[in-house]
C-alpha cells in the first residue's frame, strides 16, 4: 500500500474515483503523454491506466491520415521490472518488453530517460490509416524488496508520424539492395 501512494505522489494527483472514462487526443510529436497504474486510486480498483486526477479509465485517441503511419511508443516509468499489456480499439495488440527489476531506484517521470534504458519495459506499435484508441494494463509488476508486486506505476505514450514510403522508392531502395548484394557476390568469386 505504501507504494502505491509514493507514485500517486510523484503526479501530486487527487482521486475523487468516479466511475467515468477519460480519453486524450494524441497529436503527432507532441512529446509524452502520462498515465497511471494505482488500483488504490483506480475507479473500478484494477491495474488498468488511468487519469490520476480522477481514477478513471484512460485511453489514448488518434487517427492516421491515408498516406501515413504512425508509431506509438509506450515506456514504463516507475520502477522498472513492469511490463504492459497494450490495447488497440478493445483488442489484444501486444505487451511491453520484459523488464529487470530495479527496486528502489525509480527513474520517476523523466520518459527520456526511461526509453533510454534498456531495462525499463518498452514497446513501439505501428499504425496504417485509421482511427484508433489505445489503452492499456499492468500485466506484470515490478517487485519490492521482499518480493512482493508493487502493483502501482507511471508510464507514458508518444506519438510519432511519418509519411509511408511510396511503392517505387521502396522498390528502388530493394533493387539497389540487390545488385549491390550480386556485385559484392561476384567479386568474391
Amino acid at each position: 500500500m505504501k507504494h502505491h501512494h509514493l507514485l500517486a505522489a510523484l503526479v501530486a494527483g487527487t482521486c475523487a474515483c468516479a466511475a467515468q472514462a477519460t480519453t486524450v487526443d494524441l497529436a503527432a510529436d507532441a512529446g509524452w503523454h502520462l498515465f497511471d497504474v494505482t488500483p488504490d486510486l483506480a475507479a473500478d480498483g484494477g491495474l488498468g491506466w488511468i487519469d490520476i486526477g480522477d481514477g478513471s479509465a484512460l485511453s489514448f485517441n488518434f487517427s492516421v491520415a491515408a498516406g501515413t503511419q504512425a508509431v506509438l511508443t509506450v515506456v514504463d516509468g516507475g520502477f522498472s521490472g513492469d511490463v504492459f499489456s497494450v490495447r488497440s480499439n478493445g483488442a489484444a495488440l501486444a505487451d511491453t518488453s520484459a523488464a529487470a527489476n530495479s527496486y528502489p531506484d525509480s527513474i520517476g517521470l523523466d520518459f527520456d530517460a526511461a526509453w533510454a534504458q534498456p531495462h525499463y519495459s518498452r514497446g513501439s506499435y505501428v499504425f496504417g490509416a485509421g482511427s484508433y484508441s489505445v489503452s492499456g494494463a499492468l500485466a506484470a509488476s515490478a517487485l519490492d524488496n521482499l518480493g512482493m508486486p508493487i502493483n502501482a506505476t507511471v508510464g507514458a505514450v508518444q506519438l510519432q508520424v511519418s509519411a509511408v514510403p511510396e511503392a517505387s522508392t521502396l522498390s528502388s531502395l530493394l533493387a539497389g539492395l540487390g545488385l549491390i548484394g550480386f556485385l559484392l557476390r561476384r567479386r568474391a568469386q
